[in-house]
């Protein structure tokens, strides 16, 4: 079995109520993320997706290094003729100020989503990444 990974960023923002940023694609919602590239670090990854699917730059993010969401599915990949492969995903938590304007590259449109959790996007992995994230900005208040 094909083995692939992905990183991305979820980017909150810092206001008095807070609301996190995510892309969409015609039925579903998404994260900004991407396959890694040879040498790259995880990290690296994922500031560059966001810079490539957003047109947010790492400027602009300040990450919360402690947040580290990892979690392993099984997709069918067109490039592998459709067969499953076992991927990696690696999501990190960023701050942004406000809601900034995303520049479109590989979605039909983004949304900033006001946090009020629980959020439930009947997305598995969105939906297990943002009790992660509200795990995170429970024990940053406490």
């Amino acid at each position: 079995m094909h083995k692939v990974k992905s990183c991305g960023v979820i980017c909150f923002t810092r206001t008095k109520q807070p609301s996190f940023l995510l892309m969409k694609r015609s039925h579903r919602y998404d994260l900004p993320k991407g396959h890694i590239e040879p040498g790259e670090t995880e990290l690296q990854c994922a500031l560059r997706e966001l810079w490539e699917e957003t047109g947010i730059n790492s400027r602009q993010v300040c990450l919360e290094l402690d947040f580290r969401f990892k979690t392993i599915y099984y997709p069918r990949y067109r490039r592998y003729d459709g067969q499953k492969v076992e991927k990696s995903l690696v999501i990190f938590f960023g701050w942004v100020r406000e809601e900034l304007e995303i520049v479109m590259t590989e979605h039909s449109s983004s949304e900033w989503i006001k946090w009020n959790p629980p959020h439930y996007f009947r997305n598995r992995i969105i939906d297990e990444l943002l009790v992660a994230v509200d795990k995170q900005l429970k024990i940053k208040v406490s």
